[in-house]
């Protein structure tokens, strides 16, 4: 979804980048030519100066639009990729969550897995809330539920510095 936004909003960029400095290039020409017919020589020379001014601020915004798009299409990488490492997360300790609350049985070689995996992610979170358990072994582990969000809220706040790093500042 992120990846369709940069898209198409670097379509949006570079259709009205090319509208205004074809608008921008026509005009300039028209007034050159219409300047041309009625002043003489001397006049002509500041004409073809202006010109060339204009010729090469056209080229340097064409020059900072494509770097300006390209500085988007890197951030949008490293979005991308952070996404991936929390989702990766969310995944992990939802399937601990799950396993825990149908009473998946420990010594089980998944079981087992799931849980070496997640446990640097969820120590920091380990007996902060209290976990119910059935005595048929189902147990309710808020602390894992407590990890995910706190997760979720490191993932929004990176995502939003990203977005600020990664946006376009304005000149005044």
């Amino acid at each position: 979804m992120i990846d369709e936004k940069v898209a198409l909003d670097e379509s949006r960029r570079l259709h009205q980048h090319g509208a205004v400095t074809g608008e921008l290039e026509n005009t300039v020409h028209a007034e050159i030519r219409a300047s041309a017919r009625s002043v003489g020589d001397v006049d002509g020379a500041k004409i073809d100066a202006l010109a060339g001014r204009l010729r090469s601020k056209a080229i340097d915004n064409l020059a900072e639009t494509d770097a300006e798009i390209e500085r988007q299409r890197r951030f949008a990488r490293v979005r991308q990729f952070v996404d991936y490492v929390f989702y990766l997360v969310y995944g992990l300790l939802g399937l601990r969550f799950l396993l825990a609350l149908v009473g998946a049985r420990q010594g089980a070689g998944f079981v087992r897995l799931i849980n070496g995996v997640t446990t640097p992610l969820f120590a920091p979170f380990k007996g902060i809330l209290p976990t119910p358990a059935l005595e048929e072994g189902f147990v309710f582990s808020s602390s894992v539920l407590l990890a995910i969000v706190v997760y979720v809220l490191i993932h929004a706040s990176i995502k939003g510095l990203l977005r600020i790093v990664g946006r376009r500042s304005t000149e005044l």
